[in-house]
């Protein structure tokens, strides 16, 4: 391990290169990372930081981010068989229909979506800062893609709008069930459950708290509790015990977990940065539709 620490310091050094990680891919990997963080902190970072060259270990979208954002660096991503399935569940011709048939519509497309669908959309959002944004447009009309259960929540927040509704779905919060988590609460009384807005209606009522993975950290950071039940994929784990040494943490089942976010390693790091490649290439027409909605929602979340 300490050999591939050094090697991906050395590699930096020469190719004038940031290593940005998602707190989902695994430990070894936010260990050296640069940036650790959720996709609105990764996505603000990324157009903060003077190196040239970004390696995003992460998912697909999120290397399409970074590139939309900053069209002068190179943005590498060690593993670009490393997608995200919800990214891709809304479709332009939908889109296209939805804003004939209702005036005055806002698409609010959440991040985790390709650069083709962000293309469609009238500003971006994350799931730390979606209530925020969609509260601060004027649209009365609102279809939220590709995320259905976010959507929803986001939607019970602010009745005052019409909410239209994509049937899309994270395959990692949509498996955790109401039963796992009151199933898991029998077990160990008086867990702090705090649940990522991904998750299904039955099991936000659960919970004790609702936010990003970066507002489950910082809440239970700053919680007096010291047993929490985490209802989100669980490479959050590395940096809630990095923070919390002395609370405890339990998952609600055996399928909180993103098998393309595990596909990141240090090894493929490593071969990134050595051959730069691959990158993420997008044409500067297609660029410049998706920056409007990403950087819309950077100036509104400030």
């Amino acid at each position: 391990m300490s050999e591939k620490r050094e090697r991906i310091a050395e590699l930096k050094k020469e190719r004038d290169a940031v290593i940005l990680a998602h707190y989902y891919v695994p430990d070894e990997v936010q260990e050296i990372a640069d940036y650790v963080g959720d996709s609105f902190y990764l996505s603000r970072i990324a157009t903060q930081i003077p190196q040239r060259t970004i390696c995003f270990a992460g998912v697909k979208f999120m290397g399409e981010s970074a590139k939309i954002l900053n069209p002068g660096k190179t943005v590498l991503l060690p593993e670009p068989m490393a997608d995200c399935p919800m990214a891709h569940m809304a479709d332009p011709d939908k889109i296209r229909e939805i804003r004939n048939t209702y005036r005055d519509v806002a698409v609010v497309c959440y991040i985790n979506s390709t650069a083709e669908l962000k293309q469609h959309a009238d500003v971006c959002v994350t799931s730390s800062n979606a209530l925020k944004i969609v509260s601060a447009l004027p649209n009365k009309n609102i279809y939220f893609i590709p995320d259905e259960n976010l959507g929803r929540y986001v939607a019970s927040q602010l009745p005052d709008k019409h909410f239209i509704f994509n049937d899309g779905f994270c395959h990692v919060h949509t498996s955790i069930t109401r039963e796992n988590v009151k199933a898991a609460l029998a077990a160990r009384p008086g867990l702090k459950v705090l649940v990522h807005p991904e998750c299904k209606s039955g099991v936000l009522e659960l919970a004790d708290y609702i936010g990003s993975t970066s507002g489950i950290i910082d809440y239970a950071t700053a919680s007096d509790a010291d047993e929490f039940l985490i209802c989100t994929e669980l490479g959050v784990l590395y940096e809630l015990r990095q923070k919390n040494p002395d609370k405890k943490f339990y998952s609600v089942g055996h399928r909180q977990f993103c098998p393309n976010m595990k596909k990141i390693t240090l090894e493929k790091i490593i071969s990134s940065l050595e051959s730069m490649s691959p990158t993420v290439e997008i044409t500067e027409e297609e660029r410049q539709k998706a920056c409007a909605p990403l950087t819309r929602m950077l100036e509104l979340a400030r």
